[in-house]
């Protein structure tokens, strides 16, 4: 075919035994991306500059040469510029549909013909973006390395997480505990019919006995290790879905957090990643993108005066639920640092994002933005396994190459192992991977405020109890004043000694403690219960039940229990305001101050109505 894809084709005097993709050798431009072009075709095409091979080649004029690459087929039949380009893709894996693209969709092939002859037209320009934005040796990007290492990290934030877990289960969700599992599953027994198998997918349907939580949390941490040392890690992967699905469920007020369903879609698609790996890889891409970019777009959303103002950080550090140690620092900085701060953060949550799916160099600056974020937070706040997730997700922005000129060689000895799968397995990967973003696009527009179609929320919410797909955004609504509760008893009414958490601020002289990667449920939850009216907090009630009862499962998940002997006859929760200490104040060991403000709620005692 002439440079004009209008014109008929031009047929070369002798057939081929594979197509040759002719190039301008003199163009940097040209040679850049035959380069790649011949790495991600391998010996399929064969490559060669016109300035060897345009003596074969009579009946293209030197002209058509220099305008635009050549292709010659097998059969002799030649074609150019655009179509030339996307003829040559075609013999890589997974890249022939710009080619029936531009075969068959109308307006497609003119439109390619103008974008190369632009190109074509300022190859200089363009020579140097794409060494910018690839790289000066641009090849196909390799993610073996990267998927495998990022699948043994993986299996430590789970192992985090199960053992966290494993530790408070019993005084959470215990028949000791708090909030019983079996209570939960009568309940639910009574009021929904067979759908709640679907409703509330679990293992706990089988058996909801103390043994049966153990068992489920062990099998979470076994099958962790198993992820690690990559022993049956498909295996492992649906396990740790599975595992974590049913304590998602069972676990009610204590696993109602964001990161809890930000692993579970992780672990979800880490499993379709190991079937599929670039679906995966994508889709996990796809996964920090939304759950970095609603992060910001729900500050600016709330209407929050803090967020619109710079002014969030100045209160961020001092009533965030659990600070470190560096957080009294961090709150001592100038104001102006941290209105800077504050802006810097917005940018990264909603601009670096975008750059996830732009050419490789983008990728990392995107990865570098969010690693610097994630881990000031992580310095400054103690968000169990967060941080350390979304700093893992990082990790697949970059490609082998990459990973290579940084990491030691011990940490990439390992490599996933490659795939060939069927048509049937990749039709079901397609169909997945269509759910899966449907699913997300229904969320994101619920967060941005909007009202999707009936139909489309209907099948939102029917996959909703899996978890393959959830929303995000966090910190929407900035508080400004950090309100504690502080739970005492007494044996008499008179004489009030205080209860202690293990990780909220309670004693003035204790420092802020570091608890990462461990999410300690309760002081979550006491933080939460300080924002809200206690008359509609159940699990609070029968928190001061069990404190009343002096039931060891409860009161292991404290710090400091005043009665280790006997149980108090009342209790009451008393309101205080903290804030930090001063810097004069601090140097004599003291880290906090603070007010009293009045009952949280009243006094209660097991020969009353312990409830409100």
């Amino acid at each position: 075919m002439s440079d004009d894809p209008g014109k008929p084709q031009a047929v070369a005097h002798t057939a081929r035994a594979r197509p040759l993709l002719v190039y301008d050798g003199d163009c940097s431009f040209c040679a850049y991306w035959a380069r790649y072009w011949q790495a991600l075709t391998g010996d399929e095409v064969e490559y060669r500059p016109f300035q060897e091979v345009a003596a074969q080649f009579p009946e293209i004029p030197l002209a058509s040469f220099r305008r635009a690459v050549q292709y010659v087929g097998t059969d002799g039949r030649i074609a150019a510029a655009a179509e030339a380009s996307l003829l040559t893709l075609s013999h890589a894996r997974g890249k022939g549909f710009w080619l029936a693209l531009y075969r068959h969709l109308p307006g497609f092939a003119p439109l390619a013909e103008l974008a190369y002859a632009f190109t074509a037209a300022h190859r200089g320009a363009f020579y140097r973006l794409s060494r910018l934005l690839w790289g000066p040796d641009y090849r196909p990007p390799q993610f073996a390395q990267t998927t495998y290492l990022f699948l043994r990290l993986l299996g430590l934030i789970f192992l985090a997480a199960f053992v966290s877990f494993t530790v408070q289960a019993q005084g959470l969700i215990g028949s000791h505990g708090i909030l019983p599992l079996a209570d939960l599953l009568a309940a639910i027994r009574g009021s929904i019919d067979a759908r709640r198998y679907w409703l509330v997918p679990m293992l706990f349907w089988l058996n909801d006995s103390d043994l049966a939580i153990r068992v489920v949390c062990w099998m979470g941490i076994v099958a962790s290790v198993l992820l690690i040392v990559n022993v049956c890690s498909r295996l492992a992967l649906l396990l740790l879905y599975t595992a974590y699905l049913s304590l998602l469920h069972a676990g009610q007020e204590f696993m109602t957090y964001q990161w809890d369903v930000y692993l579970l879609e992780t672990g979800f698609l880490a499993l379709l990643m190991s079937w599929a790996p670039l679906p995966g890889l994508w889709l996990l891409r796809w996964l920090l993108f939304r759950f970095m970019f609603m992060s910001g777009m729900v500050k600016l959303l709330s209407g929050d005066p803090h967020w619109r103002d710079l002014s969030a950080l100045t209160y961020h550090f001092l009533t965030q639920p659990l600070p470190t140690p560096l957080a009294w620092y961090a709150a001592q900085l100038p104001e102006a640092v941290l209105r800077t701060a504050t802006a810097t953060m917005l940018v990264i949550e909603l601009l670096l994002p975008l750059f996830i799916f732009c050419p490789r160099r983008l990728r990392f600056v995107a990865a570098g933005g969010i690693l610097l974020l994630q881990t000031c937070i992580l310095l400054t706040g103690n968000y169990n396994w967060f941080n350390l997730q979304t700093l893992l997700l990082c990790l697949l922005l970059f490609d082998d190459a990459a990973l290579a000129r940084v990491l030691p060689r011990w940490l990439l000895r390992g490599r996933a192992r490659a795939l060939n799968p069927g048509l049937f397995t990749r039709c079901a990967t397609a169909a997945l991977v269509v759910l899966l973003v449907f699913c997300s696009l229904v969320q994101m527009e619920e967060r941005f405020g909007g009202t999707p179609p009936r139909a489309m929320q209907a099948v939102q919410r029917f996959f909703d109890p899996l978890h393959m797909v959830s929303g995000y955004g966090l910190f929407a609504v900035m508080t400004t004043e950090r309100d504690e509760i502080i739970i005492e008893g007494s044996a008499d009414g008179r004489d009030w000694r205080a209860y202690e958490l293990r990780y909220k601020p309670g004693d003035l002289d204790r420092a802020p403690p570091w608890n990462i990667p461990h999410q300690p449920r309760l002081d979550w939850q006491m933080w939460f219960a300080a924002l809200e009216d206690p008359r509609g907090l159940r699990w609070f009630w029968r928190f001061m039940q069990k404190l009343l009862e002096n039931d060891p499962a409860v009161t292991e998940l404290l710090r400091y229990n005043p009665f280790p002997q006997r149980p108090p006859r009342y209790l009451r929760a008393l309101f205080y305001a903290y804030s930090y200490a001063d810097p004069q104040q601090k140097a004599h060991g003291q880290w906090w101050n603070r007010r009293l403000l009045g009952a949280y709620s009243p006094t209660v005692t097991l020969k009353a109505d312990d409830s409100p």
